[in-house]
């Protein structure tokens, strides 16, 4: 960052060469939106986010009125709108792909690695030559010089907006966040019930840790669009371990939200938790939490962990080239070295005593446990009213 003076004022003016390092990080992550490291630069001065996107995030200050997320959206939209007005084409695509800005191309959303991103231009029909290329050379050619030209453009548009200019971008980052939702969300076939949670999933990612043949711990981290105005919170609900004692509701708020707990609606209902936001959402708006559910019947025997789909779905499953989950619903089981099953393996949709015939050998559904572990990702995505889950036979006694 430099500083340009003259004789009526000092002013901090960001360099192209900073801008471009925060932008090659921006699209090189692979475990969220760009929107969401935007917001977290903006609303956590002390995350990673903040140290490297402070160059892009730091001139939003003069946003001062409107709300993190306004500011976020126009960063974004600033951002969506210099990427539109490339000239050439193959470096225009390299950039959406690399930023995930919507449309992706073959109707279906940006994947998770900037190297998988750039695969998903092969299917553009004369963009990167004809016939279309067989390697992402042509791309991450485009990519070099398209961020160079990106870098400079927004270097000098940041250091001339000011507040109203600012205001103009918050439409287009909000217009470009819902095409992306939409585009998200719209593999669903089915529609979610008239009392389903408003919210669809981006990632679920649930972790158990057993005591011999119960869950003992369920950590469940939860990455959610809101899909209408005024959503504020996400109801839980603990199915073994819970009396109807407000004490003793066994979940916990761990990241991003607080337990508010209440009696339910009738007399002998159990009572009712829910995680209350630390914002309210807008629709369209992303959001981030983490929870915990206990069980004290640790003397009970499971023979499956189930996810019930009570809101409107959940996104196709996706993992990195590391094996991280970075999109739709994973479980993972740590079970009790004294205490391994005999076989493991997943279902979906099923009927409670479909979920628990053992598949054969051989079939796809099988899961190995390995050092007492056992994990699985739903590639397909989840429809709301359905239940997802990994069962197991436990060993003779």
């Amino acid at each position: 960052m430099t500083i340009r003076m003259d004789s009526e004022h000092v002013e901090e003016t960001t360099s192209p060469a900073e801008i471009e390092a925060a932008l090659r990080w921006l699209a090189r992550r692979k475990d969220g939106e760009p929107l969401q490291f935007l917001r977290s630069a903006i609303e956590e001065p002390a995350s990673e986010s903040a140290a490297v996107l402070g160059a892009l995030a730091a001139p939003t200050a003069s946003l001062s009125a409107e709300t993190i997320e306004s500011r976020a959206l126009a960063l974004w939209g600033l951002i969506v709108d210099e990427i539109a007005a490339a000239g050439n084409t193959r470096r225009r695509s390299a950039l959406m792909a690399a930023f995930r800005v919507p449309p992706a191309p073959g109707e279906t959303g940006w994947k998770a690695t900037l190297g998988d991103r750039f695969r998903q231009l092969m299917v553009l029909p004369g963009v990167f030559g004809d016939p279309s290329p067989t390697t992402t050379t042509p791309m991450h050619q485009a990519w070099r010089w398209a961020l160079t030209a990106l870098a400079v453009g927004l270097a000098e548009k940041l250091a001339s907006l000011d507040e109203p200019g600012w205001r103009g971008y918050i439409d287009i980052g909000r217009a470009a966040m819902e095409v992306a939702n939409d585009e998200r969300v719209g593999w669903r076939a089915r529609a979610a019930s008239r009392g389903a949670q408003p919210v669809f999933v981006e990632r679920m990612v649930v972790t158990a840790v057993m005591h011999r043949r119960t869950v003992r711990r369920r950590i469940t981290e939860r990455d959610i669009i809101a899909c209408e105005d005024g959503v504020d919170g996400y109801d839980v609900h603990a199915l073994t371990g819970w009396t109807h004692d407000l004490e003793e509701i066994p979940v916990t708020a761990l990241w991003a939200c607080r337990l508010v707990a209440s009696r339910g609606p009738h007399p002998g209902d159990p009572a009712q938790a829910r995680l209350r936001f630390r914002r309210t959402l807008r629709k369209g708006e992303r959001y981030s939490f983490v929870s915990e559910a206990l069980d004290g019947h640790l003397d009970e025997e499971r023979r499956w962990l189930d996810v019930e789909i009570d809101h409107h779905g959940i996104a196709p499953g996706e993992r990195d080239t590391g094996g991280k989950p970075v999109g739709g619903l994973t479980i993972q089981l740590s079970f009790d070295a004294r205490c391994l099953p005999a076989a493991c393996w997943w279902y979906a949709e099923q009927l409670d005593f479909e979920r628990t015939r053992q598949p054969p050998d051989g079939d796809p559904h099988l899961l190995s446990v390995e050092d007492g572990f056992v994990r699985h990702t739903f590639a397909e995505g989840c429809h709301p009213r359905e239940n997802y889950g990994i069962a197991f036979r436990w060993k003779s006694s």
